[in-house]
């Protein structure tokens, strides 16, 4: 019997970058993804990468194609990450102090929420912004 009621992510946002080497280096480094898949195409720019959240899900991103069929203008996206418990290297906490020593642009420091999650907003190199923080959602009606 499975006991594991979480459902495998389905939903995969994706980013194109001006330098997404750049950019998945500080999603690795400081926010605490990890590197899945980096394929890059005859000139070297990333055709594709798969970065995985530690407690479940990801995105995707690649190079900026302005001619592309599904192009997206780079520093256009905005996502909220729920951090994994604190010692699992994606706390928010920790997720703060390597944005602070890595001279991050923090937008709005950590702080408690009237909803009663900590949270933190910085941009990444590109512009994106990342609202990390504890809240979970509501649970899902269906599980």
């Amino acid at each position: 019997m499975d006991t594991d009621r979480t459902p495998q992510a389905q939903v995969w946002p994706t980013l194109q970058a001006h330098d997404a080497p750049a950019l998945i280096d500080f999603l690795v480094d400081v926010v605490g993804f990890r590197r899945n898949t980096v394929m890059t195409d005859e000139d070297g720019r990333v055709a594709h990468a798969q970065l995985d959240w530690p407690p479940g899900g990801g995105i995707m991103l690649g190079s900026h194609k302005p001619d592309g069929e599904w192009s997206r203008q780079p520093g256009t996206f905005g996502g909220y990450v729920v951090a994994g418990d604190s010692g699992s290297g994606v706390g928010v906490e920790e997720i703060e102090d390597r944005a602070t020593r890595a001279g991050a642009t923090i937008l709005t420091p950590l702080r408690e929420t009237d909803y009663g999650s900590r949270e933190l907003v910085l941009a990444d190199p590109e512009g994106n912004l990342w609202s990390i923080g504890t809240y979970r959602g509501e649970p899902r009606a269906d599980l």
